[in-house]
């Protein structure tokens, strides 16, 4: 009994630090058709290109942030306790700058067939939790290389990488898209935390090598992903339209 209530007040923390919801009853009568839904792909597009833009408004606000602590303040530590709190906030809440719903549960996942090997739920905030951290110190540790810079093509190529895992969370998560989540997870954040990984590499090797072990999270991500949509009908690997039931 003490080891459930442990394990309830372990879930309830990360999910908290994680932002990620209890799951609640779905009330979703739609179903989906076989005809490419292209205002879908628009709005993931364009919902995906304003949230890299407003990220790099924000690297660009704490460049200028920054560069006003450097010479108004002797402290030499201060930039890089601002620049952790932002690279914190950046990564652990990337989903604040995205205008698609981009809300963390558990839910989706729990409601769909998954393979035996399929991790437990509550694994995934612990693990993104840990990735997030690893990603905060290889990012600082970037930025100081790259001479406290915050407009360097690595972090852009960082924040882009976020945003494309926001962007499959909307359409697998959210929306459900299970077979449009598959191309998406592997162009998207798996493809792009290869690209970080590697550019942080050529930055500092530690940085790169901090990275590492989110290339093989969302490498298995992308099998289980993959499995997800085996199992659950082999929909097409593109966003489907949807309609309500009472509209047929």
């Amino acid at each position: 009994m003490s080891q459930s209530k442990s394990t309830n007040r372990l879930e309830n923390v990360v999910n908290s630090v994680m932002g990620v919801k209890t799951p609640s009853p779905s009330n979703d009568s739609n179903i989906n058709t076989q005809a490419f839904d292209g205002k879908a792909f628009f709005i993931y597009l364009g919902g995906t290109v304003l949230q890299i833009s407003l990220m790099v408004l924000a690297l660009s606000g704490m460049e200028w942030v920054v560069s006003q602590l450097l010479v108004e303040n002797s402290l030499s530590w201060l930039p890089t306790a601002v620049a952790s709190v932002f690279f914190a906030v950046l990564t652990l809440r990337s989903r604040l700058f995205s205008p698609l719903d981009n809300t963390r549960s558990s839910g989706r996942y729990q409601q769909v067939i998954r393979p035996n090997w399929a991790p437990p739920p509550l694994a995934f905030p612990i693990i993104w939790m840990t990735i997030g951290v690893l990603r905060i110190i290889s990012s600082v540790l970037v930025w100081q290389a790259v001479g406290q810079n915050f407009l360097a093509l690595p972090l852009i190529a960082f924040v882009i990488h976020l945003a494309l895992g926001d962007t499959w969370n909307t359409i697998f998560t959210v929306e459900g898209r299970l077979g449009a989540a598959v191309p998406v997870v592997i162009i998207g954040p798996w493809l792009s935390a290869i690209v970080v990984t590697f550019i942080y590499w050529k930055m500092t090797i530690l940085a790169g090598l901090l990275l590492a072990p989110s290339v093989i999270w969302i490498t298995v991500a992308c099998a289980l992903v993959y499995s997800i949509w085996q199992l659950n009908g082999c929909e097409p690997l593109y966003p489907m339209k949807q309609e309500s039931r009472g509209e047929r």
